[in-house]
């Protein structure tokens, strides 16, 4: 699993007008559909569902929403950096200003925690989202992401 497998350019998008968590899981809708194609309404539900069993806001800034969908064949993330951070529910209460959302098929098992998992170990250094939060411009923040994961595995 990788992070240019997982995430396309096109996904990452930086945030100006999330002004709360709901209005950032339609922004996500928003940008999977217009990324990947996906049913926004579809992907906001999903999305909506899974926070009501909890939130996926994991503290240090950073929230990992993710859902299931039918009719995808892979695991396909999008990322979405806000000029404004919100409350969001995070363990630590701390508000988000960076998010990472994933996308998997239902019957998704493994490769659904891998991506989970490699999202989540990169995102928990603080270099990279010290990185990630000084550059508001979706090329270089899909680059910084690429490249945390290269460095990672070095």
């Amino acid at each position: 699993m990788n992070f240019a497998k997982l995430l396309k350019p096109g996904a990452v998008k930086v945030l100006t007008s999330a002004s709360s968590k709901k209005r950032l899981l339609h922004d996500i809708g928003e940008l999977a559909h217009n990324a990947y194609g996906l049913k926004a309404a579809a992907v906001v539900e999903a999305l909506m569902t899974r926070e009501s069993l909890g939130p996926t806001g994991v503290g240090h800034g950073v929230a990992l929403p993710h859902a299931r969908l039918e009719g995808l064949d892979n695991v396909l993330g999008a990322f979405v950096l806000l000029d404004k951070p919100i409350d969001f529910n995070a363990v630590d209460r701390q508000p988000v200003d960076i998010a990472f959302a994933l996308f998997a098929p239902e019957s998704a098992g493994v490769e659904h925690l891998k991506a989970l998992a490699l999202v989540s170990r990169t995102l928990r250094n603080a270099s990279v989202c010290s990185k990630l939060r000084a550059n508001p411009d979706p090329a270089t923040l899909y680059a910084i992401l690429t490249e945390a994961q290269a460095t990672q595995a070095a």
